[in-house]
């Protein structure tokens, strides 16, 4: 019952249509290859077993928890408000403290540091891109609800994280931002602010970094590395940040220089250790982990499929993972552009899997990161799991072989 309560709870924020405002598992500036290749989307971990392309055998208490989840998430997926929580935001963050005119209840409030760390709940705060759900964006990242690309505005990714956050803190999950869920908020973070001053070194700057990430899959093959392209994507990574708003927050920064100042998340990012289930939700968009407790312990945005190249149904378990994967093309599984042969890209955050594979017993399917972080949940993939590069790391940290993962529509 209390799986059912909770996943119950997991969903019911995305039917309601309210809208809201996103050590570092950072990406290695030097790939280094691994032994086996990924196809796309093959696992890397080379899986050769007649038994990847069945289902994999549960025990029956696990199949009594994925039971309970996949119930209540399927039930609650029928009635998803798909439009709720899509908000666009100003072209540029405000830096005048002066109250919004559409909501004489918004405090004052900059995009200055000390602007966002001091912003505060208030009623009524609605769609758009302010301090106060760049503060929150931090701290429910820091509680293991991620909300995506850290960008302070609202929309479905963040109605999605609150609405995680809530049920595995036991408060009524709406997806709004409420007081009482504020209060939770600020009381896990603690007195650590959301937003810290960086300096920038000579190791950021150092790379290797790419002039450019060719579209064409056989000229990302002729190259060394498929590295970040500038300072700015690096950085945004490294704190969990969309690049937009990162180079927003700080206007006047070069990021091109040792000891420059910049504004930064003051982000954590370490999963608690017995992840014992994970259901990816097609539907929802979302992957949801849980405990040998079936108490839900994170939850992120994802990219699971789409109707041309579906992701796989039913029950598997991971079976290793890779990092800094080589990713093999192979046109028999989709063809990009006017490749026609089979290609070897190199490593890398920029690479079509990102920077990491975590591999499952299903045969070509895994989870893993991308090039694209600010696109997750948003977009579609070739069947596999697809999270932003840190959750991808985040969680490659702590699962083990043997874990298992349940797709539902």
């Amino acid at each position: 019952m209390f799986v059912r309560s909770i996943l119950a709870l997991s969903l019911s924020c995305l039917l309601t249509g309210t809208a809201f405002a996103a050590s570092t598992a950072e990406q290695p500036l030097t790939p280094k290859k691994v032994a086996a290749p990924v196809e796309d989307p093959i696992d890397p971990l080379a899986i050769d077993s007649s038994a990847s392309s069945v289902e994999t055998q549960i025990s029956q208490q696990e199949q009594q928890d994925l039971d309970k989840a996949a119930n209540t998430l399927q039930n609650l997926e029928k009635t998803e408000d798909k439009n709720s929580g899509t908000a666009i935001a100003p072209s540029a963050p405000q830096t005048t403290t002066a109250k919004t005119a559409s909501n004489p209840n918004a405090p004052k409030a900059s995009w200055t540091l000390d602007g966002i760390n001091n912003a505060e709940w208030y009623e009524n705060i609605g769609k758009g891109q302010f301090p106060v759900y760049a503060r929150a964006h931090v701290m429910l990242n820091n509680a293991h609800a991620s909300p995506g690309a850290i960008d302070g505005s609202s929309g479905m990714n963040t109605l999605k994280a609150i609405a995680s956050f809530q049920q595995m803190n036991g408060i009524k999950p709406t997806g709004e931002l409420t007081k009482e869920t504020w209060d939770a908020l600020i009381s896990q973070q603690g007195n650590k602010p959301a937003f810290v001053e960086y300096t920038i070194t000579a190791e950021d700057l150092k790379g290797p970094y790419a002039k450019s990430i060719p579209r064409d899959y056989a000229l990302q093959a002729k190259m060394p590395g498929l590295y970040y392209t500038r300072v700015t994507e690096m950085l945004g990574e490294k704190f969990h940040m969309d690049e937009e708003f990162l180079k927003k927050l700080n206007p006047k920064a070069t990021f091109n220089k040792v000891g420059e100042k910049i504004v930064v998340t003051n982000i954590r990012n370490e999963l608690p250790e017995n992840i014992h289930l994970i259901v990816a939700h097609k539907g929802a968009k979302q992957l949801y982990l849980f405990n040998a407790q079936n108490q839900m312990v994170g939850s992120f945005p994802a990219t699971i499929g789409s109707s041309d190249t579906p992701s796989p149904t039913g029950t598997y378990k991971v079976t290793g993972v890779a990092r800094n994967p080589w990713y093999s093309y192979s046109p028999s599984n989709f063809v990009q552009g006017k490749n026609l042969k089979p290609l070897s890209l190199p490593p890398g955050p920029n690479a079509p899997v990102g920077n990491i594979w975590i591999g499952l017993s299903k045969k070509s399917f895994g989870i893993h990161g991308t090039p694209n972080p600010s696109a997750i949940s948003k977009t579609a993939s070739h069947g596999c799991i697809r999270l932003t590069n840190w959750d991808a790391n985040d969680l490659g940290k702590k699962v083990k072989s043997g874990v298992t993962v349940k797709f539902l529509e």
